[in-house]
């Protein structure tokens, strides 16, 4: 999501943002609107998810989900009595948790209801974040799977680990030990941990090409695949060359780890 974006969705949220009787709130008729949801009754399945969420974690309902009613126009000066729910921030993390995250604005969402100090600045900085945790935790999902693909072929732990090595030399033009040496990564520690997001989900879309290509052609063995792995790594490098990316001279990034248990550290003081 870029910068002009997340301004935009930072503006539209803080419009709407109320206070009654010092309790910082939402009314969950323009929350609905905000996250996308053009049908209240489909958006009422979110709020019976976020509710049972709060019950979940032992949270008294009632204080965070308020049923209010309010008036509003219709036409020709008329005006119509509906029903409305006033949301605490925790009650908007919770719903915006069990919303469909696949919309921008539900992404958004849920950074911005998790942080405490409503800054644009702090929203965007937490939203990279997470995106690249997420993107570190897909490479580890498809990685999983190429394994899997692999060891169904003849190779075996050690193997693709091989296989895994010499694609990482193809995309970055250095050996694991140069790389982890350049980027100061600890030799226990896998070299995606300390990636920036661009080389993740490059080495994420090589590993894809080569669960496809693998099938695909029915290949079998360590040489046949080693290929078509170095292959793969070498036309994604290739790609972010044109675009005037070089992934080995990218700095490194804070550890991933530390970024996912900071970010889960924010989300639990989110009640607080």
């Amino acid at each position: 999501m870029k910068t002009d974006e997340i301004k935009t969705l930072f503006q539209q949220f803080e419009a709407v943002a109320h206070e009654v009787k010092g309790v910082e709130c939402w009314s969950a008729r323009e929350l609905q609107e905000l996250l996308g949801y053009s049908n209240w009754q489909n958006f009422g399945n979110v709020l019976i998810k976020a509710k049972n969420a709060c019950i979940q974690a032992g949270v008294k309902i009632d204080y965070h989900f308020t049923d209010v009613s309010k008036m509003i126009m219709i036409g020709k000066g008329a005006e119509k009595q509906i029903d409305d729910i006033l949301l605490t921030r925790y009650a908007c993390y919770l719903i915006a948790q069990n919303a469909d995250s696949q919309k921008p604005q539900v992404a958004f969402a849920q950074t911005y209801f998790a942080v405490q100090t409503r800054r644009a600045e702090i929203i965007e900085r937490r939203m990279l974040e997470y995106e690249r945790v997420k993107a570190r935790e897909k490479l580890s999902q498809t990685e999983k799977q190429l394994s899997s693909i692999l060891y169904e072929r003849g190779i075996d732990d050690k193997g693709f680990a091989i296989i895994r090595s010499k694609g990482d030399q193809a995309l970055f033009h250095l050996s694991t030990m140069q790389f982890k040496k350049k980027m100061n990564v600890p030799d226990s520690r896998p070299i995606a941990d300390f990636l920036p997001t661009v080389s993740i989900k490059a080495k994420d879309l090589a590993s894809e090409m080569t669960s496809v290509n693998v099938q695909t052609k029915d290949l079998k063995g360590q040489q046949p695949i080693e290929k078509e792995h170095v292959d793969n790594n070498s036309a994604v490098r290739n790609m972010l060359l044109k675009r005037g990316i070089y992934p080995e001279q990218l700095p490194p990034d804070e550890d991933v780890k530390k970024v996912k248990k900071r970010l889960v550290n924010e989300d639990k003081k989110v009640l607080k």
